[in-house]
């Protein structure tokens, strides 16, 4: 009997993983799409190439440094469910709205906002989550929901390239991803109804409920946010791409489709090594990642092309397994604070790193794929003392 409950729990958890797998599916096929275009769009509606890092990394530095706030918001309140609905709206709603702008201010605003909405959200959805991923396995359960997050990802850009191919304009495509927008949203009420209290599906551990966050904790935050620091945004990439000619614009979403196909194949593939050999993954991880500037930047059509699959790598362990790890560092009853924490200190590295990049592609693209490559390779040391640590 104890058997079949704990065997019921535990495809009880993994359900609500896929719920919420599903809808970042939608949501992933909604903003993600969007975000294969926006540099290019920037750009013609007139955007230099320092608006464009600048952009970017400023959405990042919002997406990600204002889920401090709601992270502990989200603890505090324990409103989670309605702090991620929310989020979602923000989030989704100003993607079909940049159909509407003509002049490249008003797009980043609504690109902001984008990143503003995601980041009121992602606290709370992944506290929630974290909750069910004790029964499947923090690797897997993180790596699953990455993988078909990811699914959208890679469906968004090509359904924009569709459009493109077509000789429809960038607004029509933006336009076109309401509808995904709606059907998140609408899975999202499912999951709230199916299940109110997810926290249930994770028993507290004593010996976790501290105060203070662990010294691993910021150690490890150290290291993510050297590789933070060091990732080039896809949209200053998408405008070397085209200003370089590297690839034709229809050309440019498929690109990053591919990097999303490989970034959700490596959560899945990366999820379970983490669940098996621990922080060591992430060391592979940083390597791998660390050799698609020079691909992207310094190549043509076929490098550039292995480069963005590099690229999908590092994003898909950065989006899954980075989070996995924070879950057994921490104390449940802290998780949105500790995920609000990890990716303020993630989004302003990252907001520093692209805005100079920005700057550098101006001046030196050599220097840009310098910096890039020596901020990811500077974090294995650190990932090697967090794994000291934790044995």
């Amino acid at each position: 009997m104890e058997k079949r409950n704990t065997d019921f729990s535990t495809a009880r958890a993994l359900k609500f993983v896929v719920l919420l797998g599903t809808v970042s599916l939608f949501a992933d096929m909604t903003y993600e799409g969007a975000r294969s275009i926006t540099g290019p769009y920037l750009a013609i509606l007139g955007a230099k190439a320092a608006v464009v890092g600048f952009v970017a990394g400023f959405g990042e530095l919002i997406g990600y440094g204002f889920r401090l706030v709601s992270g502990y918001i989200s603890d505090k309140t324990g409103k989670y469910w309605s702090i991620t609905f929310l989020g979602y709206g923000v989030n989704l709603m100003a993607v079909p709205a940049l159909a509407l702008t003509g002049r490249w201010e008003l797009a980043a605003v609504l690109m902001i906002a984008e990143r503003l909405g995601k980041a009121i959200r992602t606290p709370s959805r992944d506290a929630m989550l974290s909750h069910a991923t004790k029964k499947t396995g923090r690797g897997w359960g993180f790596g699953l929901h990455e993988a078909l997050d990811q699914i959208g990802a890679v469906v968004g850009p090509l359904i924009v390239a569709v459009v493109l191919y077509f000789k429809g304009s960038y607004r029509t495509g933006f336009a076109l991803l309401l509808l995904p927008a709606i059907l998140a949203l609408s899975i999202l009420v499912a999951a709230r109804l199916l299940y109110p209290r997810p926290r249930d599906l994770e028993v507290a551990s004593l010996e976790l409920q501290t105060k203070r966050f662990p010294r691993i904790f910021w150690l490890y935050l150290a290291a993510v946010m050297l590789v933070g620091a060091g990732y080039v945004d896809f949209p200053l990439i998408a405008y070397h791409f085209q200003k370089a000619s590297v690839v034709s614009n229809a050309w440019i979403p498929i690109f990053y489709s591919t990097a999303m196909g490989m970034d959700a194949l490596a959560a899945i593939i990366f999820g379970r090594l983490f669940d098996k050999i621990g922080i060591s993954t992430l060391i592979i991880v940083s390597f791998l990642s660390s050799l698609f500037p020079p691909l992207v930047f310094l190549s043509g059509f076929c490098p550039a092309l292995v480069g963005m699959a590099l690229w999908g790598v590092g994003m898909g362990a950065q989006e899954s397994i980075m989070r996995a790890a924070i879950a057994d560092m921490v104390s449940m009853d802290k998780r949105g604070t500790a995920y609000g924490i990890f990716n303020s200190g993630y989004g302003i590295f990252w907001f520093l790193g692209s805005a100079l990049m920005g700057l550098l592609y101006g001046v030196s693209v050599p220097a840009l794929v310098a910096f890039s490559m020596a901020m990811q390779l500077g974090s294995i040391p650190l990932f090697f003392l967090v794994r000291k640590m934790s044995k």
